[in-house]
């Protein structure tokens, strides 16, 4: 059984037999550019004011406070989808509860808020309901690697070998550096209070490295797949994500169901442990009750820090991930559902240390 000094939180590259590229990310926030992709429109009737705008160097619960202060609303009353990194360029929606309004206050608004705040809108339109964590689709990104030391045809040639395995087979969907901390930090001390050793009086704070530590686990058992040779193939009793629709399921008839996940229509998930999460069965059961029994916590300390457990797709399908390369620097496009780290697809391309990638607070919805 591990002890917090025996963590290992390093991940397996993919794609470890095709070199990466190098470079450095975020020279500068431009090279950072993140649109969120909204759940749904706004329907042009409703008490809530949705705002979508660009920003840069803000967090979003900065932006919250400050535009709370602007309306004169209580901060919850302003709503957000996801959390977007400050030293970025980014566009998300915020919706503002200002109550039935005339429709020549949502310009009026879109005025006030580019004086007083250093954004741009974009649009602004009513809608019935308030945003919540969790109202998006993904995020769109644009992000440039820089300071590349080899030229540019050696660039091409090593990105675009790592772009068609990662179209072709996706990749683990990790949680990032930002979550479990460089060389582990949050994991440890999420195991710490999982585990009544430590104590902490910050309620937000708290969670979020018990969560880190539930994150590790669900690590642990993507590179368990891939040290088995089950990312590119199903197991008895997984249960399947659809792409589509996001619907899941028990895996019973394995042929049938390998077929569409070769096909990319629907993902293993891997488990966030807890006491209401779906349970694998059969094979990928039996894997799961392996890799918690191995650890230093049982289902009973999920429960009583209430942290219920959940599924996560175990496989990130990236299938318009794009480059372009110039003198010096590669630029790549690409789109990711919402929870995913564009830095868990970077560092297959880069090839980098964590400490290179943890520049970009990615923070997850």
């Amino acid at each position: 059984m591990q002890t917090t000094d025996e963590i290992v939180t390093a991940l397996p590259y993919l794609t470890a037999a095709l070199p990466g590229i190098g470079g450095q990310l975020r020279a500068k926030p431009d090279d950072f550019v993140v649109e969120e992709i909204g759940l749904y429109e706004a329907a042009g009737a409703g008490q809530h004011l949705y705002v979508n705008l660009t920003k840069v160097g803000w967090t979003t619960k900065e932006l919250q406070i400050q535009l709370s202060k602007i309306f004169g609303l209580e901060r919850m009353e302003v709503g957000f989808a996801g959390l977007k990194d400050k030293m970025a360029r980014t566009t998300q929606t915020f919706s503002l509860n200002v109550g039935q309004k005339p429709a020549a206050f949502a310009e009026e608004a879109a005025r006030q808020i580019e004086a007083e705040l250093p954004v741009q809108v974009n649009w602004v339109q009513f809608h019935r309901n308030k945003l919540r964590t969790g109202h998006l689709i993904g995020n769109r990104f644009t992000i440039k690697v820089s300071h590349l030391t080899m030229d540019a045809e050696e660039t091409r040639r090593r990105s675009d070998a790592i772009v068609a395995e990662i179209r072709r087979r996706g990749v683990p969907n990790f949680f990032g550096v930002q979550r479990t901390g460089l060389q582990g930090s949050n994991v440890r001390q999420g195991l710490a209070l999982l585990l009544g050793k430590q104590k902490l009086r910050d309620v937000w704070l708290r969670r979020f490295l018990m969560a880190s530590y539930q994150s590790h686990l669900c690590n642990q058992y993507l590179i368990r797949r891939l040290e088995i040779g089950a990312f590119d193939q199903l197991l008895t009793g997984d249960v399947a994500k659809k792409v589509a629709t996001g619907g899941m399921f028990d895996v019973q008839d394995l042929q049938a169901e390998q077929l569409r996940y070769a096909a990319h229509e629907i993902n293993f998930t891997a488990p966030l442990y807890g006491p209401r999460m779906w349970n694998a069965q059969g094979e990928a059961g039996e894997l799961e009750k392996q890799l918690l029994a191995a650890a230093p916590v049982t289902m009973e300390e999920f429960a009583r820090h209430q942290l219920d457990g959940t599924r996560r797709a175990g496989r990130l399908l990236v299938p318009d991930l794009q480059v372009q390369v110039g003198e010096g620097e590669l630029t790549a496009t690409f789109v990711l559902t919402k929870g995913a780290f564009a830095t868990v697809l970077l560092r297959e391309l880069m090839k980098v240390d964590d400490e290179s990638l943890s520049v970009v607070q990615e923070e997850d919805e």
